[in-house]
């Protein structure tokens, strides 16, 4: 029986290597960093794509999220833009599942009801930054226009917060007579409308007057103040008291 020889030594260099440890994914460092800067700094110290991907790490807990934070950004514009934006419209994003849409809803459910806790308890005019504040994070994002009616008690204190009508990028149908009828149910003495332009300019329209003129007219004899009509852009705001248009 021939004998068998011992295998011949690899050549230099050719050495088998020692299996390998597993290795901590290169963006574990990163996120720790960014974690940290957010913990020391705040988010004023962070891009937006950078605070987008703090709340992508949860979502996604293993893989780089920074490319995914970006193509967001660039797809919708800004932080509050993304999570403003209809599930639908995030899903067409590649990378993003209904888990991480229904992330971000949750986010900007949380600004909302955040600001909303600004203006609760305090009469609305006087908290007039923090009513312009809670409108923006309602609406100003918002892909097509909506209407909405914030009715007050004698105090000026919130009574309700109400969508009176949905429409398109561009048009919302409001009916003077319902918004009267609200207001009688909740007793509401005064009231202020809002509603967004989705494409950011907020300058009033001509039928933005005609229909304010209008509730305020089925109103007035009613005892039922409009205080303002408010509207809302991704480049700020209008007010038709201010432009004296009411």
């Amino acid at each position: 029986m021939a004998r068998r020889t011992a295998d011949p030594p690899a050549p230099p260099g050719l050495a088998e290597a020692p299996a390998a440890a597993d290795e901590t994914p290169h963006y574990h460092g990163h996120r720790e960093r960014l974690r940290t800067r957010f913990a020391e700094a705040g988010a004023d110290a962070l891009a937006d794509y950078e605070l987008l991907e703090l709340a992508l790490f949860r979502s996604i807990p293993r893989r780089d999220v920074k490319p995914l934070a970006k193509a967001l950004i660039r797809r919708f514009g800004s932080f509050a833009e993304v999570v403003s934006a209809e599930p639908a419209r995030l899903a067409e994003v590649a990378g993003v599942s209904a888990g991480v849409a229904a992330d971000l809803k949750l986010i900007e459910a949380a600004g909302r009801r955040l600001a909303r806790g600004a203006i609760a308890a305090r009469p609305l005019l006087s908290s007039w930054s923090a009513l312009l504040e809670y409108l923006r994070a309602t609406m100003a994002f918002s892909g097509r226009e909506e209407f909405r009616v914030l009715f007050l008690d004698r105090r000026n204190h919130l009574i309700a917060d109400e969508v009176q009508g949905r429409g398109t990028v561009d048009h919302t149908p409001v009916y003077p007579r319902e918004v009267a009828r609200r207001a009688l149910e909740l007793a509401a003495t005064a009231i202020i409308l809002a509603h967004n332009h989705p494409s950011g300019d907020p300058t009033p329209s001509g039928a933005d007057i005609r229909m304010t003129r209008e509730i305020v007219s089925v109103l007035d004899p009613l005892g039922i103040v409009v205080h303002d009509h408010v509207i809302l852009g991704r480049d700020g705001h209008a007010s038709l008291k201010g432009l004296k248009l009411i």
